[in-house]
């Protein structure tokens, strides 16, 4: 590995990152990965849920219902869309041995997913009353 990479011949993707600073120490690089996957598992688990909520919940028609699904599908699209470029701030604040840059998205999700959580309340709330 070392030899390739001697050579200026890395293959890694994306080649401007790699082509920058030192390489960091693997734990560091793999907990990165580690938290972009988790991101990942966020994001799908959110758009799994809107479609859950357009499909499954009694209503067809509800204004409430709909609007909650969507509003889940595009959080979930967000946080999938964020986590790529989290990933590249990160490891290359790594590479290049600064501060880890700090991340809007955590008190976005925050706040979106409570929001989130009462309004299917309030979607409970209707179904019972129905």
């Amino acid at each position: 590995m070392e030899v390739w990479m001697a050579r200026g011949d890395d293959r890694r993707w994306p080649r401007r990152l790699y082509a920058t600073g030192t390489e960091p120490d693997p734990r560091f690089t793999l907990a990165n990965e580690r938290t972009f996957l988790a991101w990942l598992r966020t994001a799908l688990g959110l758009m799994a849920a809107g479609v859950g909520v357009a499909v499954l919940l009694p209503g067809h028609g509800s204004l409430l219902r709909i609007t909650l699904a969507l509003f889940l599908e595009m959080l979930g699209a967000v946080c999938g869309l964020t986590a790529f470029t989290r990933w590249l701030r990160v490891e290359r604040a790594l590479r290049q041995q600064k501060p880890l840059p700090s991340t809007g998205m955590i008190p976005v999700m925050g706040y979106t997913i409570g929001l989130a959580g009462l309004a299917g309340c309030s979607v409970i709330v209707a179904a019972v009353i129905q």
